[in-house]
């Protein structure tokens, strides 16, 4: 039987960045095919089979809004001194929500393996961890739902938030925090339920020698480039910056390097300002920040190329149009799950 989810505490420690990278890639493991991926890539070396997950297990982070701690329900706490983080060189969110349950479903029967095995090789095979975020309700047959999921598939991080499409900003927000406080990433990536992702071609993405330590990496937009009418999408910016839209990444999926998280981590939670737009605020903490803004168009890529990482219907849809069966669709094709995985020059 699965073991409950774990409560920690962790005490935020200092971040290493690009230092730790090694200057050249190496074959990794072994060609290790997963959901159809064949994955014969090249990864950091020290990052795979030496750093594979020893103990997979969901994870509940009580996320205290007065400070930076995270604290069990009876205050007892965690060590992080003698609990170190978990070594990965990306860690990957998909944020998910209680209505998604169909998406889970069918994510884990195309690129994200549905049993703990799987999801170890995967890490081993990349260098990647990946994990399901959601936040809490107080419907308690959803909860009750929800408990029953991670009994059987132990692939959640759990946010001691309340689970609202209008408060997107405080989830995310929540979710760096404790991705940090757990994982000791180089990357932490925040993707959401209703893409196809290629774990192979993003792996080598953050493997990348960069100059830069703190580093925005995904697909940019100046300003909001199209509307969902059905999520009232458009949130004009003239009262922040004048008449001048920034530069920021679109919402589905985007990266962080480590030093970006730790800014985020150091600041008190109230400092930060929050906007409708989960994208918009990440992009307005960025500009403020002054980080590096790496773009890549192969994170917004609406049909399975080559050299795509993730697929979507921009600039229809915030994701996939009808994400429960494009998923699937998607996955028996050999041009989105089968193709040989490309190092990219860009």
């Amino acid at each position: 039987m699965p073991s409950s989810p774990k409560f920690l505490h962790s005490r935020l420690s200092s971040p290493s960045f690009a230092s730790r990278r090694s200057l050249f890639l190496m074959l990794s493991c072994l060609f290790i095919g997963i959901s159809g991926f064949i994955f014969g890539l090249t990864a950091p070396s020290g990052y795979l089979c030496s750093h594979s997950i020893t103990e997979l297990r969901s994870v509940r982070v009580l996320w205290d809004t007065n400070s930076n701690a995270y604290t069990n329900n009876d205050g007892s706490g965690f060590n992080s001194e003698k609990k170190k983080r978990h070594k990965v060189m990306g860690f990957v969110g998909i944020q998910t929500g209680f209505a998604s349950d169909g998406r889970r479903r069918s994510l884990r029967k195309t690129w994200m393996p549905s049993d703990r095995q799987g999801l170890q090789r995967l890490e081993e095979s990349t260098g990647l961890a990946f994990r399901f975020v959601i936040g809490r309700t107080n419907d308690k047959s959803k909860m009750v739902k929800l408990k029953k999921e991670v009994a059987e598939y132990d692939d959640f991080l759990l946010l001691d938030i309340e689970e609202q499409y209008s408060k997107l900003p405080y989830k995310t927000l929540a979710f760096f925090k404790a991705a940090y406080a757990l994982f000791d990433s180089e990357f932490y990536v925040k993707a959401d339920d209703d893409i196809y992702l290629r774990p192979d071609r993003l792996s080598i993405l953050l493997a990348k020698e960069r100059t830069h330590s703190q580093t925005y990496l995904g697909c940019m937009k100046k300003g909001p480039v199209f509307t969902d009418p059905k999520l009232k999408w458009y949130e004009p910016l003239s009262y922040l910056l004048g008449k001048e839209y920034f530069f920021h990444a679109y919402g589905p999926i985007y990266a962080l390097s480590a030093d970006v998280v730790a800014s985020l981590v150091a600041l008190r939670n109230d400092s930060f300002r929050m906007f409708s737009n989960e994208d918009v605020t990440i992009g307005a903490w960025m500009l403020a920040m002054n980080v590096n803004h790496e773009d890549n168009r192969a994170l917004c890529e609406p049909e399975c190329t080559p050299s795509s990482i993730a697929v979507w219907d921009i600039p229809k849809c915030s994701g996939l149009c009808d994400p429960e069966a494009k998923l699937l669709e998607l996955h028996q094709k050999d041009s989105c799950s089968n193709s040989p995985t490309m190092e990219s020059d860009d």
